[in-house]
């Protein structure tokens, strides 16, 4: 398959089997990410006074928002702002708590916003609350603390603190990382890996002796670009391995100006994913460890890190939620999001979960205005039907595709796609990517394999300009449409696929 255009539609071919399995749908693939970040917080998910806003100062249309998009944990408070937080500055009485200079995104906060009203926030919007101890400026004891704050139910004196502030039981928070992008030379308090990695276990173990069943993530190399990657892992694992369950991976995507280049962030994912789980079992091999480490991907998205959206405030400008890193998606974009989904899902024996950075207004599917409307972008729309609609089980597939070659990528697939099938529903559901900047493709899947099948929904997200955006005036002119092109005949599957698109195709099984 070509870069140029063609006349004849190419083929991808694909089996689809429920004999052959990757592992379960998890469903904190879906999760997403808060961070003390521009306008996450305040005017995002928090504006008292806001004609949505409820009684705890919590916008109920970005809370609806929430809920549609699907997202199944929050990872907070940061990100690069966790590593100079004090928790303890957004606890008790809002009138008496600190503002303070926040050295990440040289803004300031006012702690209106911290460890109570995260919680609070997380079970209106029925989430699980993914918390991030800050191993920068601080340490072991402080992240002992905060854990005994947030999940001790009472009768010692920081649960007793928790009871005061107006929470009589605790928050049970399971998932907790430890740190963030240490890694990075940017990070407040930033350490070598023998550094991080024996501070880290020290924390996992203390933390384990509150409570031994926690799900704790050790950080990762902040970018497959790292000089350190690879060994940054070994160093860390070495130290962390028994103590920890998870290791984190980032990694963001932008468009340089070759959209063909963009369309393969899946492929370069992929090559991530496998190139740390490579890492994460050396250790285990030289351990000799029957445990097995897995990967939290808590930070993931396409950013447009180099635009001036994403530049700073400096100098003496220290502005509280500053109006920062909020890109303007374009349909290419939502195909690119909806390519990283399938990719997650495709290796869900050892991604076991994931982030969306992030949730509102900072390189976010949702945005919003101060005191007025709140939309969605265009990566809201695959996100929120592929967690809506995968459930079950992630097939593996047996697919032959054509290849694409981009300005500094050679030899990727130009479909992108995966299955998943749940037996206690009877629905399998094939989500699909043409990663062509040109040429549309047809999907020829063999279904046979699972019985009786009739087609539910086809939907399919594309434009004739790829570049298309989303405004909160006009968030509605493109959406994913039926795509009536699919067609079921003798145990296959037909479908054609647009260039630059995203599609979902639903199965009724043994209908």
């Amino acid at each position: 398959m070509s870069n140029t255009g063609n006349t004849e539609i190419a083929t991808a071919q694909v089996t689809i089997d429920p004999a052959f399995t990757v592992g379960p749908v998890r469903r904190r693939t879906f999760g997403s990410f808060v961070e003390h970040l521009g306008r996450c917080v305040y005017t995002g998910i928090f504006e008292p006074g806001h004609p949505s806003a409820d009684e705890d100062g919590f916008r109920n249309d970005v809370l609806e928002l929430t809920r549609e998009l699907g997202v199944s944990t929050i990872r907070y408070p940061g990100g690069n702002f966790v590593s100079g937080y004090r928790w303890e500055d957004g606890v008790g009485p809002v009138e008496k708590r600190p503002v303070r200079l926040d050295l990440a995104w040289h803004s300031t906060d006012p702690n209106h916003v911290g460890v109570d009203e995260f919680a609070k926030w997380t079970a209106k919007a029925g989430v699980e609350p993914m918390m991030a101890v800050n191993l920068g400026t601080r340490g072991t004891q402080e992240a002992l603390d905060l854990l005994e704050y947030c999940n001790i139910d009472g009768g010692t004196a920081f649960s007793d603190q928790r009871r005061a502030n107006g929470a009589e039981t605790g928050y049970g928070i399971k998932m907790w990382c430890l740190g963030n992008e240490m890694d990075g030379p940017w990070q407040i308090g930033h350490k070598n890996a023998l550094e991080y990695g024996r501070l880290a276990a020290d924390t996992a173990r203390g933390m384990r002796m509150i409570e031994p069943d926690l799900e704790l993530v050790a950080c990762g190399s902040s970018s497959p670009g790292m000089d350190s990657f690879g060994e940054w892992e070994r160093v860390v694992l070495t130290e962390t391995y028994d103590l920890v369950d998870l290791v984190s991976a980032h990694q963001y995507f932008e468009d340089f100006g070759d959209l063909q280049e963009h369309l393969a962030a899946g492929h370069k994912m992929e090559h991530f994913i496998r190139d740390i789980v490579s890492h994460i079992d050396h250790v285990k091999s030289v351990k000799k460890s029957s445990k097995q480490v897995n990967i939290s991907f808590d930070e993931w998205n396409v950013w447009h890190g180099s635009r001036a959206e994403s530049r700073v405030p400096s100098g003496k400008d220290w502005p509280v939620a500053p109006v920062l890193l909020e890109d303007r998606y374009t349909v290419a974009d939502a195909v690119v999001v909806g390519d990283l989904l399938i990719t997650l899902l495709r290796n869900t024996d050892r991604v076991h979960s994931a982030s969306l950075a992030q949730l509102v207004n900072v390189i976010a599917p949702i945005m919003t205005e101060p005191g007025g409307r709140a939309w969605k972008q265009t990566t809201f729309h695959p996100f929120a039907l592929t967690s809506r609609h995968a459930a079950g089980t992630v097939l593996k597939l047996a697919m032959e595709s054509p290849s694409l070659n981009a300005g500094k990528t050679e030899n990727f697939d130009a479909l992108s796609a995966v299955a998943t099938f749940d037996a206690e529903t009877g629905e399998a559901v094939v989500f699909a990517v043409n990663r062509s900047v040109t040429d549309a493709l047809t999907l020829d899947a063999a279904v046979a394999g699972l019985g009786n099948v009739r087609v539910v929904e086809a939907v399919t997200y594309s434009n004739k300009d790829p570049y298309w955006q989303a405004t909160a005036d006009d968030s509605t002119s493109v959406l994913p449409t039926e795509n009536t092109s699919a067609k079921l005949d003798g145990g296959r599957l037909t479908a054609e696929l647009p260039a630059v698109s995203w599609s979902m195709i639903r199965l009724a099984v043994n209908a």
